[in-house]
């Protein structure tokens, strides 16, 4: 038998073990999904590109699954570089192993090797989401989960007629991968743009050379629809509406929550929202649309600018119109009035017997993070710097995230390897100050490079404001996305977070339960979680130029005193560590702050 073989026949045993040793874990299904990573080439705008995507096609394939089930995927790498697949807003109970994001839970998945996740469900319900959290992968590499109700119950809403999946993606003009590789190393501190928006992969009738795949939904008169939406775009939040329909939505990141309606949607990066569309309107076909909501820097104008559109055809017999209707209800890019309604006080949980709220009230770690563009002094790193020996970035609480490459977090942790991490993420800025003031001194924008973590104890009570500020007069819309949790978003505003008559308007009874929400521009956002799976979890803003930036870190939640409260053990056959081709930035002095400290576990 020679080596190739060998390692074929190991990998099968790995495989088999891993699933023997989970079964006996789990009370739902079993699914097993096969996601193949290859090039292929797809002709968008008139123009033919290469992308790397799952199953050849743009979104990738549907989990479908109930509450509590279990779903392996073997992920197989075809494609010329490495990737790993995150399950966005699955918990993941004790199984961090799973998680996905790059250099924080694993290493990548290397061109000709595949990996199988084990991707747990537990309290979840209704739509979330998968991609690829690699660099930009997740542009093409993404697709929908649906978590359908435990087997003998059902929706808490009139059941609808029928369901669709709205995904939201967004189109480059060249080979992404290329041009986000060259913009790391010889860019002038941007990263790529984007050219259009899709729905369902395709850019709709008023992009070139789209009138034929743009993407049509029939509906019958009378019936409701759920729809799954989903904002896959890569660096926007977006605005979305139907044309003379109003909307419901009735979940949020799988969760219900209290029904809104609505003529129009403001949805971040990250975030998934289950929405009721009730077929009432004459028959005729109405256009869905979307764009971006452009809230830095509200004097420019060099931002994507396109409205993508689908197609909502009822059926019957009548005249086709020329032109579907336009909802005149989406807001224009610049409505900041229009974002403020999608506030944290909109929504709220159902709060009910079968949906209970336990939002935490004994708090035992608050945290204080600022969430800014930045600068880092380009000292003893590899960093291009521009003028004055500078470089742009993102931070919280002025320390910008770099990933500890050759190895991950969760591995250094687990097997306690010093050097990769430092334990000093801070619970408070470096200093305060007039935090949404237009005229901030740059000399507050200095950040600290480091792949700084935040430990805590497992049933940690814990309360973080996020703060926005407006340096760089760069102050937008956050989407802030926590891994293996979710949490309670308790408040929201405006200006600067007031600790002392802010959380008097605090709702502690029935606030909104969600993995990803939006921390508001020049504003502050509260949350609340119990760190009660433990593990090394990645938190970021989901506007991924901002995480590639820096804006991120990572918790680290210590086991608890029992097997069923600390973390699992390894599956086999990790994808191995090496160097990547490029980095953002790595020091060259191998550490800015104290070795990570002895964690047992």
């Amino acid at each position: 038998m020679n080596f190739k073989n060998k390692e074929c026949l190991l990998n099968f045993i790995g495989f088999l073990f891993l699933v023997a040793q989970c079964l006996s874990m789990v009370e739902g299904e079993v699914h097993y999904y096969e996601f193949v990573l290859a090039e292929k080439n797809f002709t968008k705008l008139c123009n033919t590109t290469s992308k790397l995507v799952v199953n050849g096609s743009i979104p990738g394939p549907v989990i479908q699954v109930h509450k509590g089930d279990t779903v392996f995927v073997n992920v197989h790498n075809q494609g010329y570089y490495g990737v790993t697949i995150h399950w966005h807003g699955v918990k993941q109970p004790r199984n961090p192993w799973s998680d996905g994001p790059e250099y924080i839970t694993q290493c990548p998945i290397e061109p000709g090797s595949n990996f199988t996740y084990e991707v747990i469900f537990s309290t979840e319900e209704g739509t979330l989401w998968w991609h690829a959290h690699s660099d930009w992968t997740r542009a093409y590499v993404h697709g929908a989960i649906v978590i359908l109700p435990t087997i003998g119950t059902t929706y808490p809403f009139p059941k609808p007629d029928d369901e669709d999946i709205i995904i939201l993606g967004s189109l480059y003009k060249a080979n992404l991968k290329d041009e986000y590789d060259f913009d790391l190393i010889h860019g002038d501190n941007d990263l790529p743009h984007s050219i259009a928006y899709t729905i369902n992969g395709e850019p709709g009738d008023l992009g070139a050379c789209s009138k034929e795949t743009t993407y049509r939904r029939v509906v019958d008169h009378g019936k409701t629809y759920l729809l799954r939406l989903v904002n896959a775009v890569v660096s926007a939040n977006m605005f979305f509406a139907i044309a003379e329909h109003n909307l419901t939505i009735v979940g949020m990141d799988a969760n219900y929550i209290k029904p809104v309606t609505t003529s129009y949607i403001m949805i971040g990066p990250g975030q998934t929202m289950d929405i009721l569309l009730t077929a009432n309107q004459t028959l005729g076909h109405y256009y869905i649309a979307a764009r971006q909501l452009w809230s830095q820097q509200e004097e420019l104008d060099g931002f994507d600018q396109f409205n993508v559109t689908a197609i909502i055809e009822y059926r019957g017999n009548y005249t086709i119109p020329l032109s579907p209707s336009f909802p005149s209800t989406l807001p224009s890019y610049k409505d900041l009035t229009a974002a403020r309604k999608f506030s944290a006080s909109l929504f709220k949980s159902l709060a009910s017997k079968d949906h209970p709220v336990n939002v935490p009230l004994n708090i035992t770690t608050k945290m204080f993070i600022t969430v800014s563009m930045a600068k880092i002094k380009c000292e003893n790193t590899t960093c291009t710097a521009l003028e004055q020996g500078i470089m742009l970035a993102a931070s919280a609480n002025n320390i910008s995230w770099n990933n500890p490459v050759p190895t991950d977090v969760l591995l250094a942790y687990y097997r306690n390897i010093s050097g990769v991490y430092t334990t000093d993420f801070p619970d408070q800025p470096p200093y305060y100050y007039n935090f949404t003031s237009y005229e901030l001194p740059d000399t507050m924008a200095i950040a600290d490079l480091g792949s700084k973590v935040k430990v805590l104890n497992y049933n940690e009570a814990v309360e973080i404001v996020f703060q926005g500020t407006n340096i760089f007069t760069g102050s937008e819309y956050h989407p802030m996305h926590l891994h293996g949790h979710n949490f309670y978003v308790v408040g929201s505003g405006y200006g600067n977070y007031n600790n002392e008559t802010d959380p008097k308007s605090f709702n502690l009874v029935d606030p909104v339960v969600v993995n990803t929400f939006i921390v508001p521009k020049n504003g502050w956002l509260a949350i609340r979680f119990v760190a009660n799976n433990p593990g090394v979890w990645f938190w970021h803003c989901h506007i991924d130029r901002h995480m590639t930036w820096g804006m991120a870190a990572v918790f680290i939640v210590k086991n608890g005193g029992t097997t069923e409260t600390s973390i699992r053990k390894p599956p086999p056959h990790l994808p191995p560590c090496k160097f990547p081709l490029e980095s953002r930035v790595q020091n060259n002095d191998g550490s800015d702050g104290k070795e990570n400290q002895p964690i047992f576990i």
